[in-house]
């Protein structure tokens, strides 16, 4: 295994974890913490990022940078481990519209944030 690969994603992952923390706890500050208003905008963030990025390295390929910002950052932004725990959290505690509202943002806005990227990286592009 290519040392300078692993050596990217670590490094992307110390970002993407660092930006984790500061994005959501801004969000929740911003917005309170009645509903999981951080962990959601991570991962709608998460999401426009990735569709843009995944365009964008079919054009551009640098295995390193690719799996820096892509397995890296992203993977250490999104929390879909963190959404799945709050979620059923929200259920055990009979919350259980919450919860649904919980699972239908996180899953449409970030398909649709996905979508986004895909849509601005056409634009940027001309493709």
């Amino acid at each position: 295994m290519n040392i300078y690969l692993l050596l990217s994603i670590a490094l992307g992952g110390v970002f993407g974890a660092l930006g984790r923390f500061f994005i959501s706890t801004y969000i929740n500050k911003l917005l309170g913490n009645y509903f999981a208003y951080g962990t959601l905008g991570v991962n709608i963030l998460g999401s426009l990022v990735i569709g843009f990025l995944f365009l964008y390295f079919e054009q551009v390929v640098s295995p390193n940078l690719k799996a820096m910002l892509m397995t890296g950052v992203l993977g250490a932004l999104t929390t879909f481990s963190t959404f799945s725990l709050e979620t059923l959290l929200m259920a055990s505690e009979g919350e259980y519209t919450k919860a649904f509202i919980n699972v239908f943002l996180n899953l449409s806005l970030s398909l649709g944030a996905t979508f986004l990227g895909f849509y601005i990286f056409k634009r940027v592009y001309g493709i």
